[in-house]
């Protein structure tokens, strides 16, 4: 190629890339996701009064730089319908800038027990924790997708207690997620086909990194049941166990979970959720949080620098 046919070539393919960039919408990727802190991270200090659960908005923020919280319900039981506690928890928040993202909601009954009345009564159990969550400012309550009887038996009586309480959520603009937290909902596939026939726009999942264990033999592939729960996904639980020396934690790895995180689309809070040992709570959270800031910045190197 002779000098005159080099730069002939060289201004055709700058026009064309120039043309092409003014047809797109660019604009700096600020992050692949966002960092909450699970409240179940620090449940023996809670549950032996070390720490006070309206401490826990700032011990996240001013401990591990946390912006983000999400309550679990155990920690303050009987509090949900005290309108001054539940002020003074938002007050908090709204003086150290940090989001309430939602509320893990346990022992308040069976969304899917095989009595009508039971289930009815299970549902409307749930209602004062959408009403808090609203309150305080969060997207979403999670839920378990508890019953009994057959696979299929089950996954239509979840989705009918499902139903009821999306619909009381939509008047509250409160979203439900349901967790893989063991039995039935371990397995992607059910607890998938549970969200379809729930067909309800409030419904979603919460993909945890760890509970995978359908039965005390049977353990469903972690990485595969995190990938068929995104597309429903509106928070994700980093669940975190045991850590190297190297700060790589052992039981699930990190990096290629996140690439399945971030390749899915989702860009919403990964929630750290700290239960193991020997590190103490606050280090597995620290740990844990280190590992994730060096991933974003990894995936963040060989992801896509510009979204058109």
């Amino acid at each position: 190629m002779n000098r005159r046919s080099f730069l002939k070539n060289s201004l055709t393919a700058g026009i064309s890339m120039a043309g092409w960039f003014a047809g797109c919408s660019i604009r700096p990727i600020g992050h692949l996701y966002k960092i909450s802190l699970a409240e179940w991270s620090l449940n023996q200090s809670l549950f032996s009064g070390i720490v006070q659960h309206l401490d826990f908005p700032a011990i996240a923020k001013r401990e591990f730089g946390i912006n983000a919280v999400e309550y679990v319900n155990q920690f303050f039981m009987d509090k949900a319908e005290d309108k001054s506690y539940l002020a003074e928890m938002k007050n908090r928040c709204d003086d150290l800038a940090v989001e309430s993202v939602l509320i893990m909601c346990d022992n308040e009954g069976r969304i899917g027990d095989p009595d009508a009345m039971i289930r009815k009564q299970s549902v409307e159990n749930h209602y004062k924790w959408i009403t808090a969550a609203q309150f305080l400012g969060c997207h979403s309550v999670r839920v378990n997708a508890n019953s009994e009887g057959t696979p299929e038996e089950q996954q239509k009586l979840v989705a009918d207690g499902l139903y009821q309480l999306a619909e009381f959520g939509d008047d509250h603009n409160i979203s439900v997620l349901v967790e893989n937290h063991g039995g039935n909902s371990s397995n992607g596939k059910w607890l998938v086909g549970l969200l379809k026939r729930v067909h309800h726009a409030r419904v979603g999942t919460l993909p945890d990194f760890g509970n995978f264990r359908i039965s005390d033999n049977e353990f469903y592939d972690r990485y595969l049941g995190v990938e068929e729960l995104l597309p429903f996904a509106r928070g994700v639980s980093a669940k975190s166990s045991e850590f190297s020396q190297a700060g790589i934690e052992v039981r699930t790895d990190f990096l290629r979970m996140m690439r399945i995180v971030v390749k899915s689309g989702y860009r919403g809070h990964v929630g750290i959720e700290y239960s193991g040992k020997p590190l103490s709570e606050k280090d597995g959270i620290a740990a844990t949080k280190k590992l994730l800031d060096h991933i974003h910045q990894q995936l963040l190197s060989e992801y896509q620098l510009f979204n058109g």
